[in-house]
């Protein structure tokens, strides 16, 4: 089966009914199907079972997969039905919201689908492969008035927090600078693992829109969006269409610039990133964080002092990130639909990083720098081209569960 077949096929089996609300009722707790189950969706599916048998007002309802077989076994360990037609698990009146886990290019389909059925949603991350299909089912979301999250739980943890807290406090200053180093490693079985994995027809990109929007919206939700981009992309050891490598140059509205890299190639990290500022420098290595305080503005004092080799004195403190958030994205998910509280992961803000990653395989491909956002029409026309190169995959030993923690 071809990946355009994916959750497109009709029929249904079921081992457990669940009762649809009727109009007026006042809602007790969510009901959630989860639509893509064989890798990531398998986590969902056992974070929102946890939940249920924890009474913490979150139900699973439904699963649906194509893979009849790994959607019948989700359905026997979870007892609930299954689905292999998303649109006959979202139109069934089982659930109030659905989770997204299908491969990046049907989030858009499969989201707007659900709006529009009046359902909630909360997407896997990316939400989309291209900036035009985020732009419309942000505009779905809206259109509808329903809760629309994703799944960028980066977050909720200790060191994002204490580094929101810092920057957004004025503690180093405008930005001047940002650095983003993010290293990831694959070997060629991960990729070898299925027909549409790092492929541009499968997936629509490779280590951009696979590993590295986690930490594109972490950089750019603590340092900000950049207004253009210049990238260098490539396949370097893996034999895969889509690249394996980026490096990227980015320009900000007030003129600071950044560097960007990220890649599946290096087998150890660490997760670097560094935001320097007029009065100060925040440097975060993984879970350390840094924290440089000037005793004077930079500005200030090139201009201001006369001697040649002039230095300046420079606090160094090691900052203690905290616990961070204990709730979950997914309790967060349920309690902006039954409490309407903030979303700590909006999904209108998924677009940052599908912005980001267009910008840098367009500029990579066209050998000219991007600005953002990306032309739409050209990106599209673009991945148009792309998916028309892709060559028919066949899977060496076919694996869902890509990540071990999925299942966890």
């Amino acid at each position: 089966m071809g990946v355009r077949d994916i959750f497109s096929r009709a029929g249904s089996a079921a081992t457990k009914k669940s009762i649809p609300y009727k109009e007026g009722c006042i809602m007790k707790k969510v009901r959630i199907g989860v639509i893509g189950v064989g890798g990531m969706g398998g986590g969902h599916c056992n974070r929102a079972k946890t939940f249920q048998n924890e009474n913490k007002q979150v139900e699973l309802a439904c699963v649906c997969d194509i893979d009849e077989k790994v959607a019948r076994e989700r359905s026997e360990k979870f007892g609930v039905k299954y689905f292999l037609d998303y649109k006959k698990l979202i139109d069934s009146g089982m659930c109030d919201a659905v989770v997204v886990a299908t491969p990046h290019w049907f989030h858009p389909e499969i989201s707007i689908y659900a709006f529009k059925k009046g359902l909630h949603v909360l997407c896997e991350k990316p939400i989309a492969v291209t900036g035009s299909g985020a732009q419309k089912i942000i505009a779905a979301a809206k259109k509808s008035g329903k809760v629309f999250g994703v799944n960028f739980q980066r977050r909720l943890e200790g060191v994002t927090m204490k580094a929101k807290e810092i920057i957004d406090s004025g503690e180093i200053g405008e930005i001047t600078r940002t650095l983003c180093i993010d290293p990831w490693y694959r070997t060629q079985s991960y990729y070898d693992s299925g027909t549409w994995r790092a492929t541009w027809a499968g997936e629509g990109g490779g280590v951009l829109c696979n590993q590295a929007p986690h930490t594109i919206d972490m950089f750019v939700y603590l340092g900000g969006m950049p207004v253009k981009i210049e990238a260098r992309t490539r396949a370097k050891i893996h034999k895969i269409e889509v690249e394996d490598e980026v490096q990227a140059s980015l320009e900000y509205a007030n003129g600071a610039w950044g560097c960007y890299y990220t890649s599946t190639c290096e087998p150890f990290g660490p997760l670097h990133f560094e935001f320097a500022g007029e009065k100060g420098k925040l440097v975060i290595r993984e879970k350390e964080m840094t924290l440089y305080r000037y005793s004077h503005p930079v500005n200030e004092h090139v201009k201001k002092y006369n001697k040649m080799f002039a230095s300046m004195e420079v606090k160094k403190e090691i900052v203690e990130p905290g616990p961070g958030i204990s709730k979950s994205i997914m309790e967060n998910f349920r309690d902006a639909i039954m409490k309407g509280e903030k979303l700590y992961a909006p999904g209108v803000e998924g677009i940052n990083a599908v912005e980001f990653f267009n910008a840098c395989i367009l500029s990579s491909h066209t050998n000219k720098p991007v600005k953002i956002p990306v032309p739409r029409k050209t990106y599209d026309q673009l991945m148009e081209k792309l998916k028309k190169t892709s060559k028919k995959k066949e899977a060496v030993k076919v694996q869902r569960v890509t990540d071990p923690k999925a299942m966890l």
